[in-house]
């Protein structure tokens, strides 16, 4: 509980000061050295482009709608009540957030940008869904997949990488400042921790009414 606690006491930091400043010094300098304009080493630009795909426009919805159903298919209602708590109040709360910081985006005279978003900067929606998305099905995979299966060891690659690459992409694309990805971070992975929480509470109590039914003559 202590590193929740810290993390959420540093994004709080971290969102008053971007209140304040429409970006840090170092938010600068770091954006300046990995742009796609000023650093474009062969192969980097088509990845951290990719990378973003699942976050862009409709997108997020789109995917986290699919998965709901198909937990839901496969009648894994814990499943899908957590990743609709994980990703769908994650991108809640973040327009809250966006909208009560009203930071704006990094401006093209000091930033060449490869999209043009609409929305204001801080905290990056992009992470936000990233690490509450591929996060959740993350720790679902490590769960429930057989240990030791190649289809378990593929998942977890699959759904980490994401997560570890979208801030970097975000930063690249010149679509947000590196201090928006940090914050995105700081509280996503404290919703993340929270939704899972509720999920194995979720599972615990299902488990234990099946077990009641079974256990009537």
């Amino acid at each position: 509980q202590t590193i929740y606690a810290v993390a959420l006491g540093a994004f709080a930091v971290l969102a008053v000061f971007a209140y304040l400043d429409p970006y840090f010094s170092w938010d600068l300098k770091v954006s300046s050295a990995f742009n796609w304009k000023t650093f474009a080493p062969p192969g980097l630009f088509p990845l951290m482009r990719a990378t973003s795909v699942f976050g862009n426009s409709w997108t997020p919805y789109a995917l986290t709608g699919l998965t709901v159903i198909l937990f839901l298919l496969f009648r894994r209602n814990s499943e899908a009540a957590g990743l609709t708590l994980s990703a769908g109040g994650s991108g809640f709360i973040n327009t809250l957030f966006k909208t009560l910081i009203a930071r704006p985006r990094p401006a093209p005279d000091l930033i060449q940008s490869y999209v043009a978003p609409l929305t204001n900067s801080f905290p990056s929606g992009h992470v936000t869904f990233y690490v509450t998305y591929f996060g959740f099905l993350f720790f679902v995979a490590y769960a429930l997949l057989p240990r030791g299966s190649f289809l378990r060891r593929a998942t977890l690659v699959l759904t980490a990488l994401p997560v570890l690459l979208i801030g970097l992409s975000r930063i690249y694309l010149g679509a947000h400042w590196p201090s928006d990805t940090v914050g995105a971070y700081l509280w996503s992975g404290v919703w993340l921790a929270f939704a899972l929480w509720m999920y194995r509470r979720w599972k615990l109590k299902r488990t234990f009414h099946k077990g009641e039914a079974t256990a009537k003559p």
